[in-house]
């Protein structure tokens, strides 16, 4: 089984925070969506015939696609790829691109799960963010999306800003849970360079993430959806059972992916490629058949790496038996030699070696100490 991902770098307007790849001009629009028709024709040998069991729509915005937009890329998909029988198709939609219409039209075309990006139930907060959508739409778009059949629904909130305590988290995140979606994804607020929100840091008008804080809120956050019946099963992860995300579970378990768009990035088991992070040199590239993608082929120990890194963010934890299947007897000794060192960050059943739940607030610092340089 794989996945395919594909790219819309389209955005209505530039959220305060965000560093992803977007342009808030759609104009090249229809000669982008041509583009990743070509590319999905082009690359249909890459995942080996080996069925989609998730295909997934992020940006950018990809629920300012229209209905032709997304028409021409499902023949394109269905005409070069196989779908399993119960694919996991899903659009990330925006409160404010959440109607009637949009939903009937997703519903039609096959799409079963919606990623709505909530982020907060504070108006001023969300107004800081620069969102188009206010607090009334994060409510009123689940409960439509919900009238209209689907469910299968995750939401996206933010915490760590300069708006929220304690209090004010505990609120929002039983706000999400009176939502009955079936997931739930959080993220800590990050300040990136080049955005507005890093710019405004710099000059001294948006203050630093207080980290603290921000921990306490990430062991709150996994009190309160643990005993409302989520599975924390990845560090910034809570679902329903039967409902963990099929698509990002590939990339945390290193299953093949397609990355389709610009910016997309694709791997194989053995090789990583990238596109070209520019929507103009990405549409002429396809369009005068050059290359639009870098390629990287991955070493034994690079495998090992992302292994470690993916799998210490997840319940499924680290296998010492498969480290050693899929790496060797050196990388074995290695990894079982670190762990030792390290006990105390983590819980052990049989061979497999999970973060405790405090743990999980250092785990790219723990996954680092594990690798092999």
């Amino acid at each position: 089984m794989a996945g395919i991902y594909l790219h819309i770098p389209y955005c209505k307007q530039a959220c305060s925070y965000c560093d992803f790849h977007f342009s808030t001009n759609l104009k090249d629009k229809k000669s982008l969506v041509n583009a990743i028709v070509q590319e999905i024709k082009s690359r249909r040998n890459y995942l080996k015939n080996n069925k989609l069991e998730s295909i997934y729509f992020g940006g950018g915005t990809p629920s300012l696609l229209s209905k032709a937009d997304f028409e021409a890329i499902f023949e394109a998909l269905q005409s070069h790829f196989l779908f399993d029988a119960s694919a996991e198709i899903t659009i990330e939609a925006n409160p404010d691109d959440i109607s009637q219409e949009n939903l009937q039209i997703w519903k039609t075309l096959g799409i079963n799960r919606l990623s709505i990006g909530l982020q907060s139930f504070n108006d001023e907060e969300l107004n800081w963010m620069n969102r188009a959508h206010n607090a009334k739409q994060s409510i009123t778009s689940v409960l439509l999306a919900q009238e209209n059949g689907f469910e299968n629904i995750t939401i996206d909130l933010i915490y760590g800003s300069k708006f929220q305590d304690l209090k004010t988290w505990e609120s929002t995140l039983l706000q999400a849970v009176s939502l009955k979606t079936q997931h739930i994804s959080s993220y800590n607020l990050t300040i990136e360079n080049k955005t507005v929100l890093g710019i405004q840091n710099v000059k001294g008008k948006e203050p630093s993430i207080n980290d603290e804080l921000s921990s306490k809120q990430f062991l709150l956050m996994s009190d309160i959806l643990i005993q409302n019946n989520f599975i924390h099963y990845e560090i910034s992860n809570f679902g329903k059972p039967g409902f963990f995300a099929k698509h990002n579970s590939n990339y945390w378990l290193q299953k093949e992916y397609l990355g389709v768009g610009p910016s997309a990035h694709s791997f194989n088991g053995k090789s990583r490629q990238w596109n070209v992070k520019n929507n103009n040199l990405y549409t002429k590239a396809i369009e005068q058949n050059t290359t639009y993608f870098e390629m990287e082929e991955l070493s034994v120990k690079d495998r090992y790496n992302e292994y470690i890194l993916t799998r210490l963010r997840t319940i499924w934890g680290c296998d010492a038996e498969e480290i050693k299947q899929l790496f060797g007897e050196e990388m074995h000794a290695h990894f079982l030699k670190m762990i030792d060192q390290k006990q105390i960050d983590f819980d052990k059943n049989n061979n497999v070696y999970t973060l405790t739940n405090n743990a999980r607030l250092y785990a790219d610092g723990i996954a680092s100490n594990l690798f092999i340089s």
